[in-house]
């Protein structure tokens, strides 16, 4: 569902255990079929697991890995006189959100182990560290960028 430019942005309620609005976002993005509990109790799930096995506080390592996802660059698609160039351009700061928690649950998906908390609580883990498929991604991506800098001049 496309939103129009000069929309009201309706502000996201902060979750409950953490107050905070990002981790509410990523609840919702791991959602499906409207099963707002059972996508809570993955993240929550992944949060002990997260404790368990590093000792540290699920809320840090999640931001940890949050900031390691962030893209600051991406490419566009620009077309000047019959050819299509991919011009680099800044990410705006909710564009960073929700690629960032898409990687984020896409590389979870993606992961071998067998229950969808072990596997949201790997992710996190991994590029906490700097490491796992939604580093990957976004290492993919500012990559991309950066061989595309030459026609930056075409940024609109």
């Amino acid at each position: 569902m496309a939103r129009r430019r000069n929309a009201e942005i309706r502000p996201l309620a902060p979750d409950l255990v953490y107050q905070d609005v990002v981790v509410s976002a990523l609840i919702n993005r791991l959602m499906r079929d409207g099963k707002k509990n059972v996508a809570s109790r993955v993240f929550y799930g992944a949060c002990r697991l997260i404790q368990e096995r590093t000792g540290q506080e699920p809320l840090k390592v999640f931001r940890q890995a949050y900031d390691n996802i962030k893209p600051r660059v991406e490419v566009r698609s620009r077309r000047v006189g019959g050819s299509t160039y991919q011009v680099p351009v800044e990410v705006n700061p909710r564009r960073t959100q929700s690629l960032t928690l898409r990687w984020l649950t896409n590389a979870a998906e993606g992961r071998p182990e067998r229950t969808a908390i072990e596997r949201l609580a790997g992710e996190l883990m991994d590029a906490a560290q700097g490491r796992g498929g939604a580093i990957k991604k976004k290492d993919d991506v500012e990559r991309m960028a950066e061989a595309n800098r030459a026609y930056a001049h075409y940024r609109w």
